[in-house]
């Protein structure tokens, strides 16, 4: 029969048997369906800044990048990579064989996992995580090893304890992401410094996730693990333009590290897209020297939406988890009688013409996260009223 196979074996890698569509598209196909606010997938409504966006028309017209940029992303870029690393957090990186740019975050992740990690070793990754995680430690042949950030006095929180004992022999690597999607946790300076200690302790590789680094509230403040003593030479830092200058659909993201790892990742990176975005490459560099103004009003900006939303829910009888960084806000459902984000997601658009994401998808502990729900706040101020204005419905 047409389309049949003679085998008996899935036509899906075993690996990832796990993986179906994303909750994204689903939840996205929702909205469109019913005409909802989408507050799920995590992408602003409006283009970042003008001036970013024309440096990217000034690359195309020049032709600057509409050919294969080089394979470690075009030198103005890295250049800039370099100089960003230094002028925030004092970190000095060589353009030239310590900073690679990548296909997004998402791209670099998979790289240094695909590069760093084999079959058999533990990679320990904090839960709830960024779906891609799962998926890119799998196709490498590791074993996933989740700690529970769970919540404490408003806030989601490491127990630094269970990292420790969740270490064993087989353990290659530690996977973190901070500021923290979907919880909006920053890890503090002391949660850090015990991190690299336990890293140095136990001789472990870490791949940091940093592409919320400008978006941190209140009093967070975001500490590159790379700056502590003893990390620079083990950890892999990533961060990308998308987040930043909310330029989403660009995928231009780059991994700074040491000359030995940069090489590693880059032996995957190379047979994945070999290279993408050339032309946006050049305007990100330009993004990356705007003043620090930009960078306080794009994080004032952020604040407001945030308080707009929070206030919205907390109005509609959410239990809200105020982030300190990133742009999505987790809120726990039990208080409106419910206890199945995946069931209440699947309504909600129906109910009040709101799409929200369930955190529980992020989770190997389903239980952990069954009550959750993530929003994003990255879209327009009057946006984030009316969809407040809908959710209120729910307490009615």
């Amino acid at each position: 029969m047409t389309g049949m196979t003679s085998s008996s074996r899935p036509l899906l890698n075993r690996r990832l048997a796990e993986f179906g569509t994303t909750i994204f598209a689903e939840m996205s196909a929702l909205a469109l369906s019913t005409g909802s606010i989408n507050l799920g997938q995590g992408f602003p409504d409006t283009d970042g800044p003008e001036e970013v966006r024309e440096a990217a028309v000034r690359a195309l017209r020049d032709g600057r990048g509409n050919q294969y940029p080089p394979g470690p992303g075009v030198p103005e870029l890295r250049a800039a990579v370099a100089a960003h690393q230094e002028r925030r957090y004092g970190l000095s990186y060589d353009p030239d064989t310590e900073v690679l740019v990548t296909a997004g975050a998402t791209e670099a992740i998979a790289a240094a996992l695909l590069a760093l990690v084999e079959p058999g070793d533990e990679v320990i990754a904090l839960e709830p995580y960024y779906d891609s995680y799962a998926a890119c430690i799998a196709m490498a042949g590791g074993t996933r090893v989740p700690v529970t950030l769970r919540p404490h006095d408003g806030a989601f929180r490491l127990d630094l304890d269970e990292l420790r004992a969740a270490v064993t022999d087989r353990t290659r690597l530690l996977l973190l992401n901070t500021p923290h999607n979907p919880t909006g946790t920053v890890l503090t300076r002391a949660e850090l410094a015990a991190i690299a200690e336990l890293a140095v302790e136990r001789d472990l590789l870490v791949v940091t996730d940093e592409v919320y680094e400008h978006l941190v509230f209140d009093d967070a403040e975001h500490i590159p693990l790379a700056s502590f003593p003893g990390m620079r030479e083990r950890t892999v830092t990533i961060s990308s333009a998308g987040k930043t200058y909310s330029f989403t659909g660009w995928k231009v993201g780059w991994v700074t590290a040491s000359p030995a790892l940069v090489t590693a990742v880059r032996s995957a990176k190379q047979y994945l897209t070999y290279v993408s975005a050339g032309p946006f490459q050049y305007a990100v560099a330009e993004a990356l020297s705007l003043p620090d103004s930009y960078f306080a009003e794009f994080r004032a900006d952020m604040l407001a939406k945030r308080n707009i939303l929070a206030g919205g829910l907390e109005e509609a009888g959410f239990t809200v988890y105020r982030p300190a960084g990133t742009y999505f806000i987790t809120a726990d459902i039990r208080p409106l009688g419910e206890t199945d984000g995946i069931a209440f997601c699947r309504t909600l658009p129906e109910r009040a013409g709101v799409v929200a994401i369930p955190t529980a998808v992020f989770y190997d502990h389903r239980d952990q996260g069954a009550p959750f729900v993530r929003f994003a706040f990255c879209k327009q101020a009057h946006v984030l009223e009316e969809a407040a204005t809908r959710l209120k419905t729910l307490s009615v």
